[in-house]
């Protein structure tokens, strides 16, 4: 009855009607055009949008035969972008970035097969950001613009100039919107790597430094995968609109890499689905054999790049594309995708034998470890079945990744070790979207081992079974796999062998960027009228420097140590998270051997080369001295 009466007495009356125009709509639903709103610890944030949205333009420009080279500064909070193309028509440089549904993205003439489709992305730009700038030149005339949230703060006369012909812009992310945001060498490197690969014989000039790529998908392969853990030469396929590299490798799990129009579908899609069923349907047929698609799949390693009119995107953010049906032809994507590898792998399969045994024989292998484990995956399976119903090793969530659910892409599962460090991050949790999983002690160093490891070992079996990762990472569980060790010498070790576990058995899920590693606080400084948590040791100076002297420092030893009240802040409110980053040019064999391997005497070099010996200086005097 209560809640009967308090439903009657809210009034909903015209007044509660608004319209938005379109810079407080963007401002106020920033997700539905960029994503989501991070810190730029992840590769999704909306400051990569941001960037991504502004170079398209430039590629969209190259596409259409304009401009050989792209110039790209990135700090650590603000960008710019320059391009030799065509030049915004001077007439319409405000209107472009500032005036929603306008842009030549509409006109199939001026722009064919471009990534961007409905003149929102520059303007999401603009709106998003606390200062943006724009200008074009056109044949010795330039006009330029400035803004402020959107908003018009200068519109400059068109004057002369000796620039060339292009189009300039740079942005400063609104901190409003983009809390204590900063861009990631890595992501936007990655970004611009990406970019050189799809657009053959154009220069990136990324923070100084060129980059361009004249074999596109083959150089993307052979910069991410070291050529000596391939099982055979790449296979690299292009036509018109559809390009494809292909190989196999000695690690476990699928590795892509699918793009759209130049844009990196980071999610996949409909093309990328269609070409995972064309290549086993391809390969059953030439080698006249009805291989498990599993066996087919397994180390495979592919890019994937095609080219369609008016593609649909399940967003704004263009990670995952909808299209099945292509305009302009009557084929589905997986008709498109089957055509062209039947006839152009199974013509390079039978014109390269070499290589055609070496897919087989690396088929057969997986096919041969596959029905070995079998026996123990069933019983290990069963084990966990059973674990699950009283798994004290797992505190679930509520929401999961998988979920229809505004909240999935913030849910995330914390491997800790041992109880203590469990029970805190258990009562600060957020219940519905933070699970638990609490280590007894150090797993196993699985590096060098088969997959067969996983089903033995009843923790790793029972991880892979929270994650729900056991056959892809298409089913995971959780956003965010957050690895919770404390910060001492033991600590760093587990979180080595839980990261070791990953990149063996599951390469993917670090690929992807959903691994990442919890920072916590080392030090406490507090006096009787201010608490201040410190990462280092130079934030635990400066604190004590700001409380003068006379205020307590606690050096936390261990995440159990931290109270729950405390802890609660740490992973939610102020969360610090450091993503795993895996560079293109780092093999993770390479990797793993060289951290995880015997004791060899490179290591041994390295360290002793490395070693520092610092004196240990206790904290009173250091009080005693700034005081």
């Amino acid at each position: 009855m209560a809640k009967e009466k308090e439903r009657q007495e809210v009034a909903y009356t015209e007044d509660n009607i608004r319209t938005l125009d379109w810079i407080e709509h963007m401002r106020m639903r920033p997700g539905m055009y960029i994503g989501k709103t991070g810190d730029g610890s992840s590769m999704d944030d909306g400051i990569y949008i941001l960037l991504k949205e502004t170079i398209d333009n430039c590629i969209d420009e190259y596409q259409m035969g304009y401009g050989k080279k792209v110039e790209i500064k990135v700090t650590k909070d603000r960008v710019s972008v320059r391009d030799y193309g065509r030049g915004i028509p001077l007439g319409k440089v405000v209107d472009v970035v500032s005036q929603i549904n306008t842009g030549a993205k509409y006109d199939s003439q001026a722009f064919k097969k471009s990534v961007g489709l409905n003149g929102v992305g520059t303007k999401a730009v603009n709106a998003l950001s606390s200062y943006f700038k724009v200008y074009a030149v056109r044949e010795g005339e330039m006009k330029v613009a400035e803004f402020e949230k959107g908003k018009l703060t200068k519109d400059h006369k068109v004057q002369k100039t000796n620039e060339e012909n292009g189009t300039y812009v740079e942005f400063l992310p609104d901190t409003q919107i983009f809390k204590n945001y900063h861009y990631l060498n890595e992501y936007t490197e990655q970004m611009v790597q990406n970019y050189t690969y799809l657009n053959t014989g154009l220069a990136f000039i990324y923070n100084g430094n060129r980059y361009i790529s004249q074999k596109g998908l083959y150089d993307l392969l052979s910069r991410k995968k070291d050529i000596e853990n391939l099982r055979y030469p790449i296979i690299h396929l292009v036509s018109d609109d559809i390009e494809i590299a292909i190989s196999h490798s000695n690690q476990y799990g699928e590795e892509y890499y699918s793009f759209v129009n130049g844009q990196y579908t980071v999610q996949g899609g409909t093309h990328l689905q269609a070409f995972k069923e064309a290549i086993v349907k391809t390969v059953r047929e030439f080698y006249k054999k009805d291989f498990d698609t599993v066996d087919i799949r397994e180390a495979i390693v592919a890019a994937v790049s095609i080219r369609i009119q008016e593609p649909v995107f399940e967003s704004q953010t263009k990670t995952k594309l909808g299209t099945d049906k292509l305009i302009g032809e009557e084929k589905t994507m997986k008709q498109f995708l089957l055509e062209f590898l039947k006839e152009n792998l199974d013509n390079y399969l039978h014109k390269n034998p070499e290589t055609a045994d070496a897919l087989l024989k690396r088929i057969l292998q997986s096919e041969r470890e596959r029905k070995e484990i079998a026996g123990i995956k069933k019983l290990a399976n069963e084990r966990a079945k059973k674990a699950n119903i009283h798994n004290k090793k797992l505190r679930d969530c509520k929401v999961h990744y998988g979920d229809k659910n505004d909240k999935n892409q913030g849910t995330m599962l914390f491997i800790t070790e041992g109880d203590s460090a469990s029970g805190s991050i258990t009562k600060a949790r957020d219940p519905d979207t933070q699970a638990v999983f609490s280590l007894r002690g150090k797993p196993l160093n699985c590096h060098g081992l088969t997959k067969k490891v996983v089903y033995e070992n009843e923790e790793f079996n029972l991880l892979q079974h929270a994650l729900n990762i056991e056959d892809s990472i298409e089913d995971l569980r959780y956003a965010n796999v957050v690895i919770a060790t404390d910060a001492d010498v033991d600590g760093m070790h587990i979180r080595l062998l839980i990261l070791t576990f990953f990149l063996q058995f599951f390469p993917d899920l670090v690929r992807k960027e959903h691994v990442k590693i919890l920072e916590t606080p080392l030090f406490r400084v507090r006096n009787k009228q201010e608490t201040i948590y410190c990462y280092d040791e130079s934030e635990k100076q400066a604190a004590i420097l700001k409380l003068k002297n006379k205020c307590e420092i606690t050096r936390f030893k261990g995440l159990g140590e931290i109270s729950p009240e405390e802890f609660e802040g740490f992973i939610n409110a102020d969360i610090r998270l450091n993503p795993v980053i895996i560079k293109d040019d780092k093999d993770i064999k390479i990797i793993l051997d060289y951290y995880m391997g015997k004791n060899t005497q490179e290591r041994q070099d390295f360290i002793i080369d490395n070693l520092k010996i610092e004196k240990d200086v206790p904290e009173q005097a250091i009080e005693l001295e700034l005081a």
